[in-house]
């Protein structure tokens, strides 16, 4: 089998960990809220947390990678991600719900953006979309089983069942791993950057936490603020770091490659959006028309399989419309699908529900394959380690800024309708919101050069 195919799928097997982990608890919310006796948007911090982890460790990944070899980082971190996991089934308080959490981020932090450079350095360029669409295959089915399986789990047994289905695919991926992927080390590696180690862990951490605590009762409301002010300065002071080192942890200056500009940039306005929905649409269907979590779920993995049909023939509509005309067009497309959430009520036929959850899955498919291979269209695979870092760091946050603000714009929302419980209507201005943010990426998009990433996508069949 060619690295091509082989080394994306064995890397799958770590996304499909984590992406069935996140759609699997993003539908048992509710049910694990009632069971640790908070309200369901306080539960957003269990999702923040593992964000908050991503955010401290992925910038020390890539370094990690090149200094010890990628592969034994690789198999290390799904290691703690499966210690985490065994942690959050054992969880009695929101507390330790959230602790273990961070756990499985920093076993997340290191899988997945280890494994893009495994990717990197193991196929060339001119493989790279058709490996992208590759690895995910197997990530993708995660959200499919995820949700209803994390319903049923749910609703019939108990949710701390679902933690532990991650166990058998970590082996698996562990055993693969260690078989058939090399052991990448870059023998020139640049010393690690203690002081932006610190600096940005404390930035992220701060500023994630502290925004997923605003307007909740767990903590007096002066926490959180100071909580990001400390964050916003200690980012600020690492931005004033990165420009007089040599080589700092994450190297805003490869910003200047236009098409990696346009993934990172872009590609975070876009993550925004669609972060928030494994958060939002569960808690809609739920809380706001009374299904249960496994016809929620049910319902929640249609945007996988739409997902999995739009991968499939992704490169074939980048070779026709090109990066450029793709990611501006299909972001205004992907932002009306988000949107369209909005509208769902008590009232709504459940076959006209999944066919809308379908739709919002293809966009954003499409959306994800462009803006992961069009990062490593014009760098050079040394610097697979450094862009990885920077790009997952950004995105990451993006995706946890997602959840930060629908769970506000919903507390808004209920604030101002002056309804005492989360209801039905508490909800459209939320999904509204997530919409914008996905067609606010077109101007930046906009910027790429017509033949943006052409290297990409000559010589191989969709």
């Amino acid at each position: 089998m060619p690295p091509s195919l082989l080394v994306p799928l064995i890397v799958g097997c770590a996304l499909f960990m984590e992406n069935m982990d996140a759609t699997v608890l993003a539908t048992a919310l509710p049910a694990l809220a009632r069971d640790l006796n908070q309200d369901p948007i306080t539960l957003k911090l269990a999702l923040t947390a593992y964000v908050a982890a991503l955010g401290v460790f992925i910038p020390v990944s890539g370094w990690m990678a090149d200094k010890l070899g990628a592969r034994t980082i690789f198999r290390s971190a799904m290691l703690v991600f499966m210690g985490g996991s065994i942690l959050c089934a054992l969880s009695n308080s929101l507390f330790t719900f959230v602790a273990a959490r961070f756990l499985q981020g920093i076993g997340g932090a290191m899988m997945v953006p280890v494994g893009r450079v495994i990717i990197a350095r193991s196929v060339t360029k001119a493989e790279l979309v058709k490996a992208v669409s590759y690895l995910t295959l197997p990530a993708l089915v995660g959200p499919v089983v995820g949700p209803p399986l994390g319903g049923f789990i749910t609703t019939y047994f108990h949710w701390r069942w679902i933690f532990l289905i991650n166990i058998p695919f970590c082996m698996l991926g562990l055993y693969l791993a260690g078989r058939f992927i090399e052991n990448f080390v870059e023998p020139d590696a640049a010393p690690l950057d203690v002081k932006g180690f610190i600096l940005t862990s404390v930035g992220a951490a701060l500023i994630m936490l502290g925004l997923s605590l605003f307007g909740g009762h767990l903590v007096p409301q002066s926490v959180p603020i100071l909580m990001c002010v400390i964050g916003a300065i200690a980012l600020a002071m690492y931005w004033r770091h990165a420009a007089r080192v040599p080589h700092p942890l994450l190297d805003f200056r490869l910003l200047k490659i236009p098409t990696l500009h346009a993934s990172v940039m872009g590609g975070s306005l876009f993550r925004i959006g669609l972060g928030a929905v494994p958060f939002l649409l569960p808690l809609a269907l739920q809380e706001g028309l009374g299904m249960t979590a496994f016809e929620a779920g049910t319902i929640t993995c249609a945007s996988a399989f739409g997902s999995l049909f739009m991968r499939l023939i992704a490169t074939s509509v980048l070779r026709r419309y090109g990066f450029r005309t793709t990611l501006m067009v299909n972001a205004v497309f992907a932002g009306f699908a988000l949107a369209a959430y909005g509208i769902f009520s008590a009232h709504t036929p459940y076959l006209l529900i999944a066919a809308i959850v379908l739709m919002g899955g293809v966009f954003p498919a499409l959306q994800f394959t462009c803006l992961n291979s069009i990062a490593y269209a014009d760098i050079d695979s040394r610097d697979a380690g450094r862009v990885t870092s920077l790009a997952s760091v950004i995105q990451q946050l993006s995706l946890g800024m997602g959840v930060t603000i629908a769970g506000l714009v919903l507390q808004a929302s209920n604030y101002i309708q002056g309804h005492a419980t989360i209801v039905e209507a508490d909800f459209w201005p939320a999904f509204v919101v997530i919409g914008l943010f996905s067609i606010a990426s077109v101007p930046v998009s906009g910027k790429l050069p017509r033949n943006a990433g052409l290297e990409l996508t000559r010589g191989h069949a969709g």
